[in-house]
């Protein structure tokens, strides 16, 4: 233990010294902590941001979980409309009877799901903040399966070091392999009940306690493993981080 947390406290030494970009990025790649969207005028502050919180945090710390008396009562605030494309309609128009969930890429069994095969393996349900980007925020009880439930399922490839994560829209996003094994990341599909409401990601939605909303997404359709984002859009983990966010939205 105490090796571990001295190697710790050597590399974050490191990462804080360097003092150029060239730097910084050579001792977060010895510790293996580049975020795709390291580079560009704001790359040495995703990296530094980045490696840090996972060398000083760890991969299992726990978001804030609350009580039912802490739900927000209120309207909760909806972020962009369902997907507007035929088959997420359709889908919609048949109670999502035929709906599927297919999690494919670095995996030894690429399987589909549907939401009742979903809610037939071990539930999981929590009372997280959900914070927005944009200033508004609320708290809900989410209930659903644990991604890493689902990703034990396929047999993950030991080379995996992302998921990417694809809804019926454009709004595609991806996390790392230590977010999606957290015991607070998960499938979920319902929210203060047994369903998830339309304008909230219906059928299923990802939840990642630990990151700001727009890593939680919405309308899922597609999960897929994979040891490089490079060949995924510009190559920096999401629609997000293409218009300038942060890929690690960390909170």
């Amino acid at each position: 233990m105490t090796h571990g947390i001295s190697r710790r406290r050597l590399i974050v030494s490191g990462l804080a010294a360097a003092a150029g970009a060239g730097g910084l990025t050579a001792a977060a790649r010895f510790g293996g902590l580049i975020p795709p969207d390291h580079q560009g005028l704001y790359g040495v502050g995703e990296t530094l941001t980045y490696a840090s919180q996972r060398l000083l945090m760890g991969s299992q710390t726990l978001a804030r979980e609350f009580t039912r008396a802490d739900i927000t009562r209120a309207v909760l605030p909806v972020n962009g409309q369902p997907p507007k494309v035929d088959v997420y309609q359709g889908l919609l128009a048949g109670g999502f009877r035929d709906w599927r969930l297919r999690v494919d890429g670095l995996v030894a069994r690429p399987s589909s799901f549907s939401v009742d095969d979903l809610k037939a393996m071990p539930a999981h349900t929590q009372i997280t903040h959900q914070a927005c980007e944009e200033g508004w925020s609320f708290i809900a009880e989410w209930t659903g399966v644990r991604l890493s439930h689902v990703l034990d399922l396929v047999g993950v490839d030991p080379r995996a070091r992302f998921v990417v994560l694809f809804p019926f829209d454009e709004f595609w996003e991806s996390i790392d392999m230590a977010d999606a094994l957290h015991a607070q990341t998960f499938l979920a599909y319902g929210m203060n009940g047994p369903e998830i409401p339309t304008a909230h990601g219906a059928p299923v939605r990802l939840r990642v306690a630990r990151q700001l909303g727009y890593k939680s997404i919405k309308y899922l359709s597609r999960v897929t493993v994979t040891d490089s984002l490079k060949a995924f859009g510009k190559g920096l983990g999401g629609v997000n981080a293409e218009e300038g966010y942060s890929w690690w939205a960390g909170i």
